[in-house]
């Protein structure tokens, strides 16, 4: 009895395995809306892997339960041994369900080619100049609620597998504005930071004591624990720019209590020194007077006139030392930049506000939008931005343009590697397509 039940029960995994499609067959999307080739190939062949495995100890399972082996073994014995096959079984479906969430997205109209935009911008943030890794593929996808995350390539999935891809998880709330730009970009900087082991570096090299004294001494446990995320601030504002600054602004501009929240237990800042920092780091990677003013205006926002003696002693000490921390951080070389310190690897001369200014007033002159970098783009209008030169209405019209072009611009390139494969050049390759071009007047439409 007990041996016909598990092997029923075996039976039906096998049926329900044979379910689990290709996503190639299964998802309604436009062209310019897919993933790219690596990270479709590398999600099929996970999955397809983990269904052969298991398909193979399924029936290798009854074939147990028929042997002789199976028929002398316990009841419990052969429990045990179908629990296992159980469990894996759940784990690929959990494992499909996190892919299926990303792509499913795909389909919806505009928002599958926008997040297929984004994709981009994440690949631009992760590539470094003369970096020691090959970026691995990334996938972005929308969600409720207000904070972002990333399921880092090469991390445990359900069941133990290594994710193949990065999977970036972004809140819907935030499109489409620049500040997108900046929840993204920071969990591209926790990959990033990941691939050249920045954290640990960084941890290893700080300072046990600092000339100051015991109390100085100790704001280094708070950046201590808080280095992972500040380190994905950081890439992210050498990245985007002061965008970066404004976006993390907007996302914690919370109630007071939490603006002032000082947790060791939380990796995450208090938001009130967040932003400070986020503003220190811009002003040493890109010197300019705004970095300053947004500190002040920030500080007026959440004035600490009536905090509690004591938690606002302690801020104030930790904010006196962020430029000391912050020149720490920018001034250390880790083995992994051979020899470069974060701030000669991760500054850019393009990114300085004044050219990004520039760039910026050139699309008005041209009335078109530029095949510029993914990063800039958004960097150039962070700061019209920050610089008062560009309306809400105009920045959701730039970035939709921007991230269907990008999109388009992408699945083109992936057809024609596809035709390239197929069969032989018969012609002169096409170049790529120009991004689309709009007026001023349309812009505000």
């Amino acid at each position: 009895m007990a041996r016909a039940l598990l092997g029923q029960e075996a039976s039906g995994l096998l049926m329900r395995l044979a379910r689990i499609k290709s996503f190639s067959l299964s998802m309604p999307m436009v062209v310019a809306a897919q993933i790219s080739p690596e990270a479709q190939a590398a999600i099929e062949e996970l999955l397809d892997r983990g269904c052969r495995e298991l398909r193979h100890a399924i029936s290798g399972f009854v074939s147990w339960l028929q042997g002789a082996e199976g028929r002398t073994a316990s009841a419990a014995d052969a429990q045990a041994r179908f629990t296992f096959l159980r469990l894996r079984f759940n784990a690929i479906v959990s494992q499909f369900d996190i892919f299926n969430d990303v792509l499913a997205q795909r389909g919806e109209h505009e928002t599958g080619v926008w997040v297929a935009g984004l994709d981009d911008v994440a690949a631009d943030a992760l590539a470094l100049p003369g970096g020691p890794f090959a970026p691995p593929p990334v996938v972005c996808y929308l969600d409720r609620g207000h904070g972002a995350a990333i399921r880092r390539v090469r991390t445990r999935l359900p069941g133990g597998d290594l994710n193949p891809v990065a999977v970036i998880r972004v809140p819907r709330e935030r499109m489409i504005g620049s500040g997108i730009a900046s929840s993204l970009v920071h969990e591209v900087g926790h990959q990033a930071a990941a691939m050249l082991d920045l954290v640990a570096s960084l941890r290893q090299a700080m300072p046990s004591a600092s000339p100051g004294g015991a109390a100085v001494a100790s704001n280094w446990r708070f950046w201590d624990r808080w280095i992972s995320e500040i380190v994905a601030d950081l890439w992210s504002v050498a990245r985007v720019g002061v965008g970066s600054t404004l976006g993390l602004l907007a996302v914690v501009s919370l109630p007071r209590p939490f603006v002032f929240r000082l947790d060791l237990e939380d990796p995450h800042p208090a938001p009130w020194l967040r932003v400070k920092l986020s503003c220190a780091m811009g002003a040493g990677l890109y010197p300019h007077p705004q970095w300053g003013r947004l500190a002040k205006v920030w500080a007026e926002l959440y004035p600490l006139g009536d905090l509690p003696k004591e938690q606002r002693a302690l801020i104030e000490r930790l904010d006196a030392g962020v430029e000391e921390f912050v020149r720490f951080l920018l001034a250390h070389r880790p083995a992994s930049l051979d020899g470069r310190s974060i701030k000669e690897a991760l500054a850019l001369a393009e990114m300085t506000p004044a050219r990004l200014g520039r760039l910026f007033s050139s699309w008005g002159d041209a009335g078109a939008l530029p095949n510029v970098r993914p990063c800039l783009a958004f960097a150039a209008i962070g700061q019209a931005k920050a610089n008062g030169a560009v309306s809400a209405r105009q920045e959701a019209a730039l970035l939709s343009r921007l991230l269907t072009a990008w999109a388009y611009r992408g699945a083109a390139a992936h057809n024609r590697r596809k035709r390239s494969v197929a069969m032989p050049v018969l012609s002169s390759p096409t170049p790529p397509p120009r991004l689309a071009h709009f007026t001023a007047k349309e812009m505000t439409s």
